[in-house]
């Protein structure tokens, strides 16, 4: 895959190391060329590092298994799942699950992925929907442009939806990339 597609929580082969991506920044500073400034963690110790990518270069992605867990509860930092098949247990921290633990509700039925037996992370679909707990209020005279007002779903996190969303409405939320999608009609 191109550098250019690189995205929190992916895991990546990089000199015969597999490493997660805790983030990734495409940047174009003004007269040289676009690079991907990526921080990642090694799997097998934890140890991060700085990589900085050219937006053309070729990244191997890392063969990962995905298997069905449904989400339980979250206790000091650990996010705890239990196989659907054989109702084993794991949990795992905020780092390895990444961007994706602010999209996680009770009971919902996610894939953790797997890399040589051990968990690496969530995957997550383009989209879920969320009901609106907070919203700002919407500015009267953004009607001519697209404006954006912060608002928390019901998970807790805070994502930027258009003047229009309010408290109590349902939207669909692309997790992958933190962006509203649409509101659901009731």
């Amino acid at each position: 895959m191109k550098a250019n597609d690189l995205r929190p929580g992916m895991v990546v082969i990089l000199e015969g190391e597999e490493y997660r991506v805790v983030s990734a920044e495409h940047r174009s500073p003004g007269n040289k060329r676009a690079f991907v400034q990526a921080r990642m963690a090694r799997l097998k110790d934890g140890i991060q590092l700085e990589h900085k990518f050219s937006s053309n270069d070729e990244i191997e992605k890392a063969i990962l298994e995905a298997q069905e867990m449904q989400y339980l509860y979250e206790e000091h930092g650990h996010y705890h799942f239990m196989n659907t098949e054989n109702y084993e247990q794991i949990s795992l921290n905020q780092d390895q699950l990444g961007h994706g633990a602010h999209y996680l509700l009770p009971n919902t039925v996610v894939n953790l992925t797997f890399c040589g037996g051990k968990p690496t992370g969530l995957e997550l679909p383009s989209s879920l929907e969320f009901e609106v707990v907070e919203a700002e209020p919407g500015l009267r005279a953004a009607t001519a442009t697209a404006s954006y007002k912060q608002a928390k779903i019901e998970t807790g996190h805070v994502i930027k939806v258009p003047q229009f969303v309010q408290a109590g409405d349902r939207i669909k939320v692309n997790p992958n990339t933190d962006e509203y999608v649409e509101r659901v009609k009731k």
